[in-house]
Protein backbone atom coordinates (compact mmCIF):
# COMPACT_ATOMS: atom_id res chain seq x y z
CA UNK A 1 0.00 0.00 0.00
CA UNK A 2 1.47 2.94 -1.15
CA UNK A 3 1.17 6.68 0.65
CA UNK A 4 1.88 8.94 -2.34
CA UNK A 5 1.13 6.88 -5.26
CA UNK A 6 -2.02 5.46 -6.43
CA UNK A 7 -3.53 3.49 -9.19
CA UNK A 8 -2.89 3.13 -12.06
CA UNK A 9 -6.36 4.06 -13.11
CA UNK A 10 -8.13 4.38 -15.97
CA UNK A 11 -8.29 7.91 -16.95
CA UNK A 12 -10.50 9.03 -20.14
CA UNK A 13 -7.76 11.69 -21.45
CA UNK A 14 -4.36 9.50 -20.13
CA UNK A 15 -5.76 5.95 -20.50
CA UNK A 16 -3.71 3.95 -17.50
CA UNK A 17 -2.34 6.61 -15.55
CA UNK A 18 0.18 6.17 -12.73
CA UNK A 19 -0.76 8.98 -10.00
CA UNK A 20 1.84 10.63 -7.53
CA UNK A 21 0.07 12.93 -5.07
CA UNK A 22 2.45 15.93 -3.52
CA UNK A 23 -0.02 17.48 -1.57
CA UNK A 24 -2.00 16.56 1.23
CA UNK A 25 -5.90 16.91 0.78
CA UNK A 26 -7.34 19.19 0.44
CA UNK A 27 -4.86 22.07 0.05
CA UNK A 28 -5.12 24.45 -2.94
CA UNK A 29 -4.87 27.36 -4.56
CA UNK A 30 -8.42 27.24 -5.43
CA UNK A 31 -11.79 26.09 -3.99
CA UNK A 32 -13.74 25.89 -7.23
CA UNK A 33 -17.45 25.03 -6.90
CA UNK A 34 -17.25 21.75 -8.83
CA UNK A 35 -14.60 20.00 -7.48
CA UNK A 36 -14.89 16.46 -6.89
CA UNK A 37 -12.54 16.14 -4.38
CA UNK A 38 -14.42 18.25 -1.96
CA UNK A 39 -14.17 22.02 -0.79
CA UNK A 40 -10.53 23.14 -0.45
CA UNK A 41 -9.66 22.68 3.36
CA UNK A 42 -6.33 25.46 3.35
CA UNK A 43 -6.47 28.05 0.57
CA UNK A 44 -3.09 28.69 0.09
CA UNK A 45 0.23 30.00 -2.51
CA UNK A 46 2.81 28.80 -0.40
CA UNK A 47 4.93 26.42 -1.62
CA UNK A 48 6.45 23.93 0.67
CA UNK A 49 7.84 20.38 0.13
CA UNK A 50 4.21 19.26 1.97
CA UNK A 51 5.72 15.35 1.57
CA UNK A 52 8.70 14.36 1.44
CA UNK A 53 10.85 14.33 -1.34
CA UNK A 54 12.73 10.75 0.08
CA UNK A 55 9.73 9.48 0.74
CA UNK A 56 8.05 9.39 -2.63
CA UNK A 57 11.25 8.74 -4.85
CA UNK A 58 11.16 5.66 -2.11
CA UNK A 59 7.62 4.26 -3.19
CA UNK A 60 8.52 4.85 -7.23
CA UNK A 61 11.65 3.27 -6.64
CA UNK A 62 9.61 0.10 -4.95
CA UNK A 63 6.60 0.56 -8.00
CA UNK A 64 9.31 0.47 -10.69
CA UNK A 65 10.73 -2.71 -9.25
CA UNK A 66 7.41 -4.50 -8.85
CA UNK A 67 5.20 -3.43 -11.84
CA UNK A 68 4.70 -3.18 -14.93
CA UNK A 69 5.00 0.41 -16.86
CA UNK A 70 2.15 2.17 -17.68
CA UNK A 71 1.10 4.58 -19.88
CA UNK A 72 1.91 7.89 -18.27
CA UNK A 73 2.87 8.76 -14.77
CA UNK A 74 0.39 11.73 -13.73
CA UNK A 75 0.94 14.66 -11.35
CA UNK A 76 -2.60 14.77 -9.66
CA UNK A 77 -4.23 14.00 -6.68
CA UNK A 78 -6.78 15.96 -4.22
CA UNK A 79 -4.92 19.11 -4.34
CA UNK A 80 -2.61 21.53 -6.15
CA UNK A 81 0.63 19.15 -7.28
CA UNK A 82 2.61 22.54 -8.35
CA UNK A 83 2.27 24.09 -4.49
CA UNK A 84 4.96 21.37 -3.76
CA UNK A 85 8.70 23.36 -4.01
CA UNK A 86 9.73 19.70 -4.82
CA UNK A 87 7.93 18.74 -7.68
CA UNK A 88 10.60 19.60 -10.20
CA UNK A 89 13.11 17.05 -8.11
CA UNK A 90 10.82 14.20 -8.40
CA UNK A 91 10.29 14.81 -12.06
CA UNK A 92 13.81 14.82 -12.85
CA UNK A 93 13.79 11.33 -10.51
CA UNK A 94 11.02 9.74 -12.56
CA UNK A 95 12.50 10.88 -16.36
CA UNK A 96 16.00 9.81 -15.02
CA UNK A 97 14.64 6.14 -13.85
CA UNK A 98 11.85 5.89 -16.53
CA UNK A 99 12.90 8.12 -19.50
CA UNK A 100 10.52 6.13 -21.76
CA UNK A 101 7.51 6.68 -19.92
CA UNK A 102 5.56 10.07 -20.67
CA UNK A 103 5.22 12.28 -17.30
CA UNK A 104 2.03 14.29 -17.47
CA UNK A 105 1.11 16.81 -15.04
CA UNK A 106 -2.37 17.85 -14.24
CA UNK A 107 -2.66 21.56 -12.62
CA UNK A 108 -5.18 24.58 -12.30
CA UNK A 109 -2.25 26.78 -13.38
CA UNK A 110 -2.47 29.50 -11.19
CA UNK A 111 1.35 29.62 -10.09
CA UNK A 112 2.93 29.69 -13.46
CA UNK A 113 3.09 33.50 -13.25
CA UNK A 114 6.32 32.36 -11.18
CA UNK A 115 8.98 32.07 -12.93
CA UNK A 116 11.05 28.98 -11.16
CA UNK A 117 7.67 26.91 -11.24
CA UNK A 118 7.64 26.91 -15.29
CA UNK A 119 11.16 25.85 -15.19
CA UNK A 120 10.95 23.30 -12.85
CA UNK A 121 8.03 22.17 -15.15
CA UNK A 122 10.24 22.06 -18.40
CA UNK A 123 10.99 18.40 -18.26
CA UNK A 124 7.30 17.29 -18.51
CA UNK A 125 5.89 15.56 -21.50
CA UNK A 126 1.73 17.17 -21.20
CA UNK A 127 0.98 19.55 -19.03
CA UNK A 128 -2.62 19.51 -18.42
CA UNK A 129 -4.00 23.32 -16.81
CA UNK A 130 -7.43 24.39 -16.66
CA UNK A 131 -9.11 27.58 -17.45
CA UNK A 132 -12.93 27.67 -16.83
CA UNK A 133 -13.45 32.05 -17.15
CA UNK A 134 -10.99 34.91 -18.39
CA UNK A 135 -13.57 37.26 -16.77
CA UNK A 136 -12.31 38.48 -13.26
CA UNK A 137 -16.15 38.01 -12.02
CA UNK A 138 -16.55 34.63 -13.22
CA UNK A 139 -13.20 33.57 -12.40
CA UNK A 140 -14.05 34.67 -8.58
CA UNK A 141 -17.73 32.69 -8.78
CA UNK A 142 -16.55 29.59 -10.38
CA UNK A 143 -13.30 28.84 -8.94
CA UNK A 144 -13.14 30.81 -5.86
CA UNK A 145 -9.02 31.67 -5.33
CA UNK A 146 -7.21 32.23 -2.73
CA UNK A 147 -7.45 36.48 -2.35
CA UNK A 148 -4.32 37.38 -3.64
CA UNK A 149 -4.96 35.63 -7.44
CA UNK A 150 -6.49 37.74 -9.94
CA UNK A 151 -7.47 36.89 -13.65
CA UNK A 152 -5.00 38.88 -16.13
CA UNK A 153 -2.14 37.01 -14.08
CA UNK A 154 -3.48 33.34 -14.63
CA UNK A 155 -4.00 33.64 -18.51
CA UNK A 156 -0.11 35.55 -18.65
CA UNK A 157 1.37 32.88 -16.97
CA UNK A 158 -0.35 30.65 -18.89
CA UNK A 159 0.77 32.49 -21.73
CA UNK A 160 4.84 33.07 -20.47
CA UNK A 161 4.87 29.02 -19.97
CA UNK A 162 3.63 28.06 -23.73
CA UNK A 163 6.20 30.43 -24.79
CA UNK A 164 8.81 28.81 -22.48
CA UNK A 165 7.58 25.09 -23.11
CA UNK A 166 8.42 22.84 -25.63
CA UNK A 167 6.02 19.96 -24.69
CA UNK A 168 2.28 19.54 -25.07
CA UNK A 169 -0.39 21.44 -23.45
CA UNK A 170 -3.92 20.59 -23.35
CA UNK A 171 -6.06 23.00 -22.07
CA UNK A 172 -9.06 21.99 -20.01
CA UNK A 173 -12.55 24.05 -19.86
CA UNK A 174 -15.26 22.77 -17.50
CA UNK A 175 -18.16 24.42 -19.13
CA UNK A 176 -21.23 25.24 -16.04
CA UNK A 177 -24.77 26.05 -17.36
CA UNK A 178 -25.65 29.23 -15.76
CA UNK A 179 -21.98 30.40 -15.13
CA UNK A 180 -19.75 30.36 -17.94
CA UNK A 181 -21.73 29.53 -20.93
CA UNK A 182 -23.03 33.26 -22.02
CA UNK A 183 -21.23 34.80 -25.14
CA UNK A 184 -19.39 37.35 -22.97
CA UNK A 185 -17.72 34.80 -21.32
CA UNK A 186 -17.11 32.14 -24.46
CA UNK A 187 -15.54 35.35 -26.31
CA UNK A 188 -12.80 36.41 -23.93
CA UNK A 189 -12.30 32.31 -23.56
CA UNK A 190 -11.65 32.80 -26.55
CA UNK A 191 -9.17 35.63 -26.83
CA UNK A 192 -7.45 33.81 -23.69
CA UNK A 193 -6.77 31.04 -26.23
CA UNK A 194 -5.50 32.95 -28.79
CA UNK A 195 -2.69 34.02 -26.32
CA UNK A 196 -1.59 30.16 -24.71
CA UNK A 197 -2.12 28.78 -27.49
CA UNK A 198 -2.64 25.14 -26.69
CA UNK A 199 -2.41 21.95 -28.46
CA UNK A 200 -5.63 21.00 -27.67
CA UNK A 201 -8.64 22.64 -25.64
CA UNK A 202 -10.32 19.84 -24.08
CA UNK A 203 -14.29 20.81 -23.50
CA UNK A 204 -15.79 19.07 -20.46
CA UNK A 205 -18.21 19.52 -17.71
CA UNK A 206 -19.56 18.00 -13.97
CA UNK A 207 -19.52 13.91 -14.38
CA UNK A 208 -20.67 13.79 -10.48
CA UNK A 209 -22.21 16.91 -8.14
CA UNK A 210 -19.65 19.35 -6.89
CA UNK A 211 -19.33 21.06 -3.70
CA UNK A 212 -22.52 23.45 -4.13
CA UNK A 213 -25.90 22.10 -4.93
CA UNK A 214 -26.80 24.52 -7.68
CA UNK A 215 -23.95 23.51 -10.15
CA UNK A 216 -25.30 21.34 -13.12
CA UNK A 217 -23.42 19.57 -15.74
CA UNK A 218 -23.88 20.56 -19.48
CA UNK A 219 -25.40 18.02 -22.28
CA UNK A 220 -23.21 16.69 -24.97
CA UNK A 221 -25.58 19.49 -27.50
CA UNK A 222 -24.60 22.21 -25.38
CA UNK A 223 -20.63 21.62 -25.22
CA UNK A 224 -21.07 21.44 -28.88
CA UNK A 225 -22.44 23.88 -29.92
CA UNK A 226 -19.86 26.05 -27.66
CA UNK A 227 -17.35 24.36 -29.78
CA UNK A 228 -18.56 25.00 -32.96
CA UNK A 229 -19.06 29.02 -31.39
CA UNK A 230 -15.37 28.99 -30.89
CA UNK A 231 -14.89 27.94 -34.64
CA UNK A 232 -11.14 26.69 -33.55
CA UNK A 233 -9.64 23.15 -35.02
CA UNK A 234 -7.70 22.11 -31.92
CA UNK A 235 -11.63 21.56 -29.44
CA UNK A 236 -12.35 18.08 -28.48
CA UNK A 237 -15.19 17.29 -26.50
CA UNK A 238 -14.28 14.69 -23.41
CA UNK A 239 -15.01 11.22 -23.62
CA UNK A 240 -18.42 10.53 -21.31
CA UNK A 241 -16.94 8.42 -18.02
CA UNK A 242 -18.54 5.74 -18.75
CA UNK A 243 -15.68 5.08 -20.94
CA UNK A 244 -13.45 4.76 -18.87
CA UNK A 245 -14.61 0.75 -18.54
CA UNK A 246 -13.03 -0.06 -21.55
CA UNK A 247 -9.70 0.98 -20.30
CA UNK A 248 -7.76 -1.94 -19.80
CA UNK A 249 -6.51 -0.50 -16.42
CA UNK A 250 -10.08 -1.09 -15.04
CA UNK A 251 -10.67 -3.11 -11.60
CA UNK A 252 -13.54 -4.81 -11.48
CA UNK A 253 -12.74 -5.72 -7.86
CA UNK A 254 -12.44 -2.00 -6.69
CA UNK A 255 -15.93 -1.55 -8.31
CA UNK A 256 -17.24 -4.23 -6.34
CA UNK A 257 -16.27 -3.13 -3.03
CA UNK A 258 -17.57 0.29 -3.67
CA UNK A 259 -21.00 -1.22 -4.52
CA UNK A 260 -20.64 -4.00 -1.80
CA UNK A 261 -19.91 -1.08 0.78
CA UNK A 262 -22.65 1.28 -0.41
CA UNK A 263 -25.08 -1.26 -0.70
CA UNK A 264 -24.86 -1.72 3.45
CA UNK A 265 -25.31 1.98 3.47
CA UNK A 266 -24.85 4.99 1.74
CA UNK A 267 -21.04 6.77 2.09
CA UNK A 268 -19.86 10.00 1.43
CA UNK A 269 -16.29 10.09 -1.06
CA UNK A 270 -14.56 10.15 2.16
CA UNK A 271 -16.17 7.44 3.91
CA UNK A 272 -15.07 5.24 1.31
CA UNK A 273 -11.05 6.21 0.90
CA UNK A 274 -11.34 5.30 4.38
CA UNK A 275 -13.20 1.87 4.36
CA UNK A 276 -11.23 0.59 1.36
CA UNK A 277 -7.77 2.64 1.85
CA UNK A 278 -7.48 3.49 -1.91
CA UNK A 279 -6.54 6.61 -2.94
CA UNK A 280 -9.27 9.72 -3.15
CA UNK A 281 -8.46 10.08 -7.00
CA UNK A 282 -8.78 6.41 -7.83
CA UNK A 283 -12.41 6.04 -5.62
CA UNK A 284 -13.20 9.33 -7.64
CA UNK A 285 -13.08 7.80 -11.22
CA UNK A 286 -14.95 4.22 -10.30
CA UNK A 287 -17.78 6.71 -8.53
CA UNK A 288 -17.84 8.76 -11.93
CA UNK A 289 -18.32 5.40 -13.77
CA UNK A 290 -20.91 3.89 -11.75
CA UNK A 291 -22.84 6.85 -11.82
CA UNK A 292 -22.82 7.25 -15.57
CA UNK A 293 -23.68 3.67 -15.55
CA UNK A 294 -27.07 4.18 -13.32
CA UNK A 295 -25.52 1.56 -10.68
CA UNK A 296 -25.40 4.52 -7.65
CA UNK A 297 -26.26 8.27 -7.19
CA UNK A 298 -25.60 10.75 -5.34
CA UNK A 299 -27.80 12.48 -2.22
CA UNK A 300 -27.14 15.55 -0.62
CA UNK A 301 -27.33 15.29 3.35
CA UNK A 302 -25.99 17.29 6.21
CA UNK A 303 -22.90 15.63 6.96
CA UNK A 304 -22.15 16.33 3.15
CA UNK A 305 -23.12 14.83 -0.17
CA UNK A 306 -23.31 10.58 -0.04
CA UNK A 307 -23.74 7.63 -2.38
CA UNK A 308 -25.96 4.74 -2.75
CA UNK A 309 -27.23 1.99 -5.10
CA UNK A 310 -29.55 2.90 -7.90
CA UNK A 311 -32.72 0.94 -7.52
CA UNK A 312 -34.39 0.90 -11.18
Amino acid sequence: MYKYLFGPVPSRRLGMSLGVDLIPHKICTLNCVYCECGPTTKLTLARKEYVPYDEVVKELNNYFSNNPDSDYITFSGSGEPTLNSRIGDVLRFIKLKKPDIPVAVLTNGTLFYQKQLRKELCDADLVLPSLDAASELSFQRINRPYHGLNIQEYIQGLQDFRNEYKGKIWLEVLILPGYNDNSKDLKLLKQAFDKIQPDIIQLNTLDRPGTVSDIRAADRTKLQQIADYWRLDNVEIIASASKRKDIKSYREDIETAILETIYRRPCTLNDLVKILGSHVNEINKYLDILEANNKIEPIRQERGLFYKIKHK
